[in-house]
């Protein structure tokens, strides 16, 4: 019995740094803080594919948020930079599955937040979930799945 390949090792980086409407009075970050990183990174690991989100929007379609799971590790505090680090999974049917590692860079490097995120394709004229992917939209993702495959190399 053969085992299973790795899997690859291949993040998309997006640097940030804690600023004071991220946190409480206490400069500790707010939990909403690092979902909309999470966002963030992925809209622009997007761009860096060379589509942005608006492309697909214009395309007709929509990317809701269906599934979220954050797993708080330590807390990132104001003026602390950090690096929000996301991969798109390997697409199989109509979920796109985003992994996040939130890692502190100074001080110490120390992971503050792990996450998964699934998404689906709506076609925003109807608000429904898009079952048999249009061609454009596997040209998209497969477009994104070369980006991450670049990474790698």
């Amino acid at each position: 019995m053969s085992e299973p390949l790795p899997k690859p090792n291949r993040w998309f980086n997006y640097p940030i740094r804690v600023q004071p409407h991220h946190t409480d009075y206490g400069g500790v970050v707010w939990h909403g803080s690092y979902i909309t990183w999470m966002e963030s990174a992925r809209v622009e690991c997007l761009r860096a594919a060379g589509l942005s989100f608006e492309q697909f929007v214009q395309l007709g379609y929509d990317l809701p948020v269906v599934a979220l799971d954050i797993r708080y590790r330590q807390p990132l505090r104001l003026g602390v930079e950090a690096m929000v680090k996301t991969q798109l999974e390997p697409v199989k049917g109509v979920r796109l599955n985003w992994h996040y590692k939130i890692e502190s860079i100074e001080p110490v490097p120390q992971l503050c937040v792990s996450g998964q995120v699934s998404l689906v394709t709506v076609n925003v004229r109807d608000r429904k979930i898009v079952r048999r992917l249009p061609a454009e939209i596997k040209t998209v993702i497969a477009q994104i799945e070369g980006y991450f495959q670049q990474l790698e190399a």
